[in-house]
């Protein structure tokens, strides 16, 4: 026997006014208390579960997480002029993954070519990439952003979204084609995985990362649904680097994503699937079982934060965690000369905070 919520409710009240009168009015009260505690719960879950769409939708409070920040509409929502440094790159961004992509490659063009920027922080939490400065560069109210000076001082070339801003700096300064192959091959492989990452993140980040760490309730389903979405992207990387999956691809098997060659492919890969499995995105490496699953995922990850450049580019535009590994704002490579025994390796002294 069943008995509806409703029901539960009904008889649990009906026990509570009973039990004044009765000597064992202590117990039927408590025990009263628990069955409508766990009807009150099941109407609750079926409130969830029986959720049907309406015929039109309605933007009615937006009960979740930044809420506030997340409108179904584009558009300038404030009045605010962006900065201007010295340099012909004015990069606009935060220190979240799809900001690290752009600043590793920016802090690699700095030490091979001499290329400098200013780097600027758009808190996205208050807002600010819907001020109307940001907006003038990217429609799309999304960090990173880029304006480049170069040709004209007065009328900047903007750049948004990572992807194209990557393969817009490698265009306009790598003419060695060192971090965007020149070979026909290796540049189509490196634009693949670069292709593959922009379409797999939206499934790690706006599906996994959203249900398992920021939603206001735990929705087993979603949940469950962007783990093994997550697992199956990660076993991709696994079996790419180990050469499982070869394929027709002239550079499988590691020990870069291109192979022997280190590329934009490794730079806009890492800060999403290599934090992951390093255990700083979501907190998340034991939930998804990572470091027994994907060995050669984790040796690749593990490499990448060898680099100076990744660490320093991931430093760039952070402005939470240990303070030690914050950088809002980046004008110079001076700006890193108090961290250096954070990416220095010849400086290196603590890998406890990371």
């Amino acid at each position: 026997f069943h008995p509806s919520p409703v029901t539960a409710i009904t008889c649990s009240l009906l026990a509570l006014t009973m039990s004044a009168n009765n000597k064992k009015g202590i117990l039927a009260t408590v025990g009263a208390i628990g069955v409508a505690a766990g009807a009150l719960g099941t109407l609750l879950y079926q409130k969830m579960t029986k959720y049907k769409p309406p015929k039109k939708w309605d933007d009615n409070g937006r009960g979740y997480a930044y809420g506030g920040m997340n409108q179904p509409t584009a558009g300038v929502r404030s009045k605010q002029e962006l900065k201007k440094g010295k340099h012909a790159l004015q990069l606009y961004s935060l220190g979240t993954p799809n900001g690290v992509k752009i600043t590793i490659l920016l802090e690699e063009l700095s030490d091979e070519y001499k290329i400098q920027y200013d780097a600027w922080l758009i808190r996205i939490s208050k807002s600010e990439q819907f001020g109307s400065g940001f907006v003038d560069i990217n429609p799309n109210s999304k960090i990173p952003a880029l304006l480049d000076y170069t040709e004209d001082d007065t009328k900047p070339i903007r750049v948004f979204e990572s992807a194209s801003i990557m393969l817009y700096l490698c265009e306009h300064y790598d003419p060695k084609g060192l971090f965007l192959p020149k070979d026909s091959a290796l540049k189509a492989e490196c634009i693949n995985w670069v292709m593959w990452a922009i379409g797999a993140a939206p499934y790690l980040g706006g599906g996994f990362g959203h249900f398992y760490n920021y939603a206001p309730i735990k929705i087993k389903y979603a949940i469950d649904r962007f783990s093994m979405e997550s697992k199956r992207q990660l076993d991709v990387l696994e079996k790419h680097l180990s050469g499982e999956l070869k394929g027709f691809s002239p550079c499988s098997g590691g020990p870069y994503i291109c192979g022997e060659k280190y590329t934009i492919a490794d730079m806009i890969i890492w800060p999403w699937w290599g934090n992951l499995v390093l255990g700083r995105l979501y907190s998340a490496a034991s939930f998804l079982d990572v470091e027994n699953t994907y060995p050669h995922v984790m040796k690749w990850a593990k490499m990448m934060w060898e680099r100076p450049q990744v660490r320093r580019g991931r430093m760039v535009n952070r402005a939470w965690g240990d303070k030690e590994w914050q950088l809002p704002e980046r004008h110079s490579p001076e700006d890193f000369e108090k961290s250096r025994n954070l990416w220095d390796p010849a400086k290196r002294t603590d890998e406890s905070k990371q």
